[in-house]
C-alpha cells in the first residue's frame, strides 16, 4: 500500500469511527429531543448508519479490518433536556463535518464524491439543529489560533 493509500485508510477509518460515536449518541438525542424533533433525530440516525455500514465495506475494500464500535462514549457535556440534546446533535454533525472534510482531502475519485457529499450532508443537518452555519463547515475546528 502507498502513502497515498495509507492516508485514505486513515481517513476511512476515522470516518467510520466517527459514525460509530454519532450512532451512539444519535440514541441519546433521540431519547431526549421529544415528539417535534424525534423523526429528525430518527432520519439522522438512520442516515448515519447507513453512512456507517457503507464505510465497513469501503475499509473492507480497502483490504483492512473496519474499526470496531466502542462499547459506550463519553459525550461532550451532559444531556439532561431537549435542548442539550439539540446541542448534542449539532455537535455530532460538526465534528462530522471535520472527519470528511479529511476524507475529502485524502482520497480520489468516487470515494471523494461520497465523502463531499456526506460532509454536505453533515453541514445541512449541523445548520438545521443548530440554527446557524459556518462558511466553510468541517473546517473552523482545524483552524490555528492566528487563522
Amino acid at each position: 500500500m502507498n502513502e497515498a493509500e495509507e492516508r485514505e485508510l486513515r481517513s476511512l477509518q476515522a470516518a467510520l469511527a466517527a459514525e460509530h460515536a454519532a450512532v451512539y449518541g444519535y440514541g441519546v438525542v433521540g431519547g431526549r429531543v421529544g415528539k417535534d424533533l424525534g423523526p429528525q433525530a430518527r432520519a439522522a440516525y438512520d442516515a448515519h448508519r447507513a453512512r456507517r455500514d457503507a464505510l465497513v465495506r469501503d475499509v473492507r475494500e480497502a483490504g483492512a479490518a473496519p474499526v470496531a464500535a466502542a462499547a459506550g462514549y463519553a459525550l461532550p457535556f451532559p444531556v439532561p433536556d431537549a435542548a442539550a440534546a439539540v446541542r448534542l446533535a449539532a455537535e455530532l454533525e460538526n465534528r462530522l463535518a471535520g472527519v470528511y472534510a479529511d476524507l475529502v482531502r485524502d482520497s480520489r475519485g468516487g470515494r471523494r464524491r461520497t465523502a463531499a457529499e456526506a460532509l454536505r450532508e453533515a453541514a445541512v443537518r449541523s445548520a438545521r439543529w443548530s440554527g446557524g452555519s459556518v462558511a466553510f463547515p468541517g473546517l473552523a475546528e482545524r483552524a490555528g489560533p492566528d487563522d
